[in-house]
């Protein structure tokens, strides 16, 4: 039996870091400027003339800011990268979603607004990864491709946690909520099925929650390049989970 390849967890915890510095309004501007017009005030106004506030003003315990978050909750906690470590309490950098935003750039999959904008992009086709389904919308399919292209020319030891893609595109609500999962939008992707961690396994209550990771950081920072957030960067960690999210990368799309 070959011995897994598993990533270093180094012996940290890192100490919660609230995005105080960030503003969110520029950080949506620059991050998706096919749908985002201009800020005007508290505003986040779309091209469509739909205004969206950037904060409601409330301050929100973790679960409610998980629940119904505004703009401004979405870069609540700052997005680590480099080695991986485990999460503060609570920690989960990119996992608050503001879907009227999110429904703005990619439909509501309920509604059939998601599918017509699903393309195919080839997957570590090196490897015979086939293609897999992501939207075309906001360039999430060409931050996809770009993670395939550099992933297809590292170690070949990385083949087993690519191949085969564990999924993308599906419409369905979170477990235990009414919110639409990132997949719903048709910009998440799982991969290394075997070699995933999910926090629900170790602590259903979400209490005292074990970190655990077994996919190298190689692999996750190629996403992260890309736009991509990685669920092991969460608390409430999902290590097969990667989810094009470029604004809490803090990428400008503009340029």
């Amino acid at each position: 039996m070959r011995p897994l390849l598993l990533a270093l967890l180094p012996l940290v915890v890192v100490a919660p870091a609230v995005a105080d510095t960030i503003d969110p309004g520029a950080r949506l501007l620059a991050a998706y400027p096919e749908v985002v017009e201009r800020i005007d005030g508290n505003d986040l106004v779309l091209k469509t003339g739909r205004r969206i506030a950037i904060s409601d003003g409330r301050t929100k315990s973790f679960e409610e800011r998980l629940a119904r978050p505004d703009l401004a909750d979405m870069f609540a906690d700052s997005y680590p990268t480099g080695p991986v470590v485990a999460p503060a309490k609570n920690a989960d950098p990119g996992r608050y979603r503001n879907a009227a935003f999110f429904d703005a750039i990619y439909g509501d999959c309920r509604k059939g607004d998601v599918e017509t904008h699903l393309v195919a992009v080839p997957w570590v086709p090196k490897h015979g990864g086939g293609k897999v389904k992501i939207s075309s919308r906001a360039g999430a399919a060409e931050a996809l491709a770009a993670v395939s292209r550099e992933l297809d020319d590292g170690p070949a030891e990385w083949r087993r946690f690519l191949v085969p893609a564990a999924g993308t595109y599906n419409c369905r609500v979170i477990a235990g909520t009414d919110r639409v999962s990132a997949h719903g939008w048709g910009i998440a992707v799982d991969i290394a099925t075997k070699a995933s961690d999910y926090w629900y396994w170790s602590d259903p209550k979400g209490v005292n929650v074990v970190f655990r990771n077994r996919i190298p950081a190689e692999i996750g920072a190629v996403f992260e390049r890309h736009g991509f957030v990685w669920g092991a960067r969460w608390y409430h960690h999902d290590t097969m989970h990667f989810e094009y999210r470029p604004e809490i990368l803090g990428i400008d799309r503009r340029k």
